[in-house]
Formats: C-alpha cells, sequence, structure tokens
C-alpha cells in the first residue's frame, strides 16, 4: 500500500488481478501504463496522482470506469477482452488507450473517488456469527451495520445460507449463499429471528437507482460471475424492498443506535465487514468506547453483541470476531473468511 510509483501500482495491480483469477481484468488494468505517457487528460491526472496510487486504489478506478463501458453498453469492444477471446497484451493496450480518448470527459470522474464494492458473500460469516449468538443468548436480534455502501448485507435477513450443513433463512430466497466450508464445526442449527436490520453509509449507493447500481457493478472484475450474479439478486431484492440506510458517519450513527430504545430479550448487534481499516483512527476509538460503555450497560434481557469481518493487520488474515456484553465483551474469534466469501473456516467446535 504504501508503493509511491504510479507505474508500480499499475504493475502491482495488474499482477494481483491475475493471481486472483482475474486475468482479464489484469490486462486491462495494466493497459493504463501506457496512458501515463500518451493517455490525454486522463493518462496526464494519472501521472501526476498526489497521493499514494496504490492506497487509493487508482487504478481500480480506472477500471470501474472501463467495465462500466461495456455494462451500460456504451462501448462494447472490452467485452472480447473480459471473455478471454482478446489477450494480446499490445492489442489491449491500443484498445484501451483508444477508448480513453474516445471517452475521456465521462472516465475522468471515475477517478475522483476510491471504488465502492458491496460484496453478499460476506454475510456468510456475519449470518454464522448470528447462529452462534442464537445459541448462547436467544434469537431475537436488532442488527445495525457500519459502512453498509448500498446495503446489500442489511439484507441478509432475506439471504437463504447453507453454512457447513446449517441452514438459515428463507429457502426460496434468490440470493443464496453456500461458501465452501471449512474446519471440523459448524454454527448450530438454531432459529435467527431479525426483529429489524438497518445500516449507515458515508455516501450509500441507491440500489433502486440503476445507475448508481451499474456503477456498483462496475468495480466487480468482470471475470467473478458468481459476485456477478449475486450483485444482481441483491439489487433485484432492493428493488422490491429498498434497504434501511442513512447517510451518516460511522461513529455519529453508533452514538445514536445505542442511545436508542432497546426491544426487551433482544440482542442489538453492531457488524460490518472489511470496512474498520478505511475508518480514520479517531472514528475508530470514539466507536470502541462507545460499544465498550454501552456494553457496561447491557442486561440479559438488553443484551450488546459487536460482530466484525475484518483483516488481521499482522497475518492479512480475514477474521471473524466477536464480542458479547453482558457477558464481559472479550473478543471471541470465530472463523477465518475468503474476502469475498467464497469459503468459511470455522474455528469453533
Amino acid at each position: 500500500m504504501d508503493i509511491a510509483s504510479v507505474e508500480q501500482a499499475i504493475a502491482w495491480q495488474a499482477d494481483h488481478a491475475a493471481a486472483n483469477g482475474a486475468p482479464a481484468t489484469g490486462r486491462v488494468v495494466r493497459a493504463q501504463l501506457p496512458l501515463l505517457t500518451s493517455g490525454g487528460a486522463v493518462g496526464a491526472r494519472m501521472a501526476a496522482w498526489p497521493g499514494k496510487p496504490l492506497e487509493d486504489a487508482l487504478p481500480l478506478r480506472l477500471a470501474g470506469g472501463l467495465h462500466n463501458l461495456v455494462l451500460t453498453g456504451a462501448d462494447m469492444r472490452l467485452a472480447a477482452v473480459y471473455r478471454g477471446e482478446l489477450t494480446d497484451q499490445v492489442a489491449i493496450d491500443a484498445l484501451v488507450g483508444d477508448l480513453v480518448d474516445c471517452f475521456a470527459t465521462r472516465l475522468l470522474p471515475w477517478l475522483d473517488g476510491p471504488p465502492q464494492t458491496n460484496e453478499a458473500g460476506r454475510s456468510a460469516s456475519i449470518m454464522a456469527g448470528l447462529l452462534w449468538l442464537s445459541a448462547r443468548v436467544g434469537p431475537r436480534f436488532v442488527l445495525h451495520e457500519l459502512g453498509a455502501s448500498a446495503g446489500v448485507n442489511t439484507m441478509m435477513d432475506r439471504f437463504a445460507f447453507d453454512l457447513g450443513g446449517t441452514q438459515a433463512g428463507p429457502a426460496d430466497s434468490p440470493l443464496h449463499l453456500a461458501p465452501e466450508w471449512r474446519g471440523t464445526g459448524r454454527p448450530p442449527q438454531v432459529p435467527v429471528d431479525v426483529l429489524a436490520i438497518a445500516g449507515c453509509d458515508r455516501a450509500p449507493i441507491d440500489l433502486v437507482d440503476l445507475e448508481q447500481a451499474l456503477r456498483l457493478k462496475s468495480y466487480v472484475w468482470a471475470e467473478m460471475t458468481e459476485r456477478i450474479a449475486r450483485l444482481d439478486a441483491a439489487i433485484a431484492l432492493a428493488q422490491a424492498r429498498r434497504p434501511d440506510l442513512v447517510a451518516m458517519d460511522a461513529a455519529d450513527y453508533v452514538d445514536a443506535v445505542l442511545a436508542a430504545p432497546q426491544p426487551e430479550d433482544s440482542t442489538r448487534v453492531i457488524y460490518h465487514s472489511i470496512v474498520w481499516q478505511y475508518l480514520p483512527p479517531a472514528t475508530q476509538a470514539r466507536i470502541t468506547a462507545g460499544i465498550d460503555a454501552a456494553g457496561q450497560r447491557a442486561t440479559m434481557g438488553r443484551r450488546l453483541a459487536w460482530l466484525s469481518l475484518e483483516t488481521d493487520r499482522a497475518t492479512f488474515r480475514h477474521e471473524l470476531t466477536v464480542r458479547l456484553w453482558p457477558d464481559g465483551g472479550a473478543p471471541v474469534c470465530l472463523a477465518a473468511a475468503h474476502a469475498h466469501g467464497a469459503w468459511v473456516e470455522w474455528l469453533q467446535p
């Protein structure tokens, strides 16, 4: 993430995509290298990038804009690359260069902000955590997601799950999650009753708005057809009933949630996935202090849990961790998981 060179950042991102099942996206990213010297306004802005280009996900910003050309039908020429029919890097370089020339005005705004992704597959880990909690404190939950993006995972009560043989959610859901299950155990087969579910994001995406939905979809690597299918199913669910989202700072949201009345015999759950690393340290500190203080006020009738799927910065492993009050709030690591939900490794008996 500390790479300062735009060239090195593009090359690293291209290699990373190729090594993670997206060789075509890697070729499209690599085709950004010639833009730095001959890519007009887009290339000039990238070449003079003022921040850390890899940390800012600069190569993926433009990659999202280029994918969007295909998804919207504005220009279909990259479709052959994404299908693996065109693999010659020189030809792809020329194609991307021409697209950037033709669509410079449209593509430049894609450099203004980082990619937004909202991966439904992460709900498999969160549901596994709720099942673990249900077996200990009962099935009634009020759920609040931080950094909810478009609210895909605030619709998890409408997903169907198969978690190593443990079933949860409505069986007839159009969004079915059955990650590869690893480990010797699995979550208990117990009920999960979601009384309410909502979330916050600084700039929530409205999946009912087709343009916004397509923008979110554009950041998914084109080869990741299962992820795209999940997002399509989530968009359909949102259009049937919009997720409950509010535009708010995460710390302010936690303060408001913790001050609100809570139903008797319920567990209020603050949850998030691959969000914590993007919050400023001051925001992290406020959230932690607020939850710790609320935990001291929790009772057996009105419980509090903090459920997170986040990256261990030492090992780069994504870990599902829960803290529960009035059970003392000691963190328990329940599972490790793939960042996009392809597999879950259960660490409990």
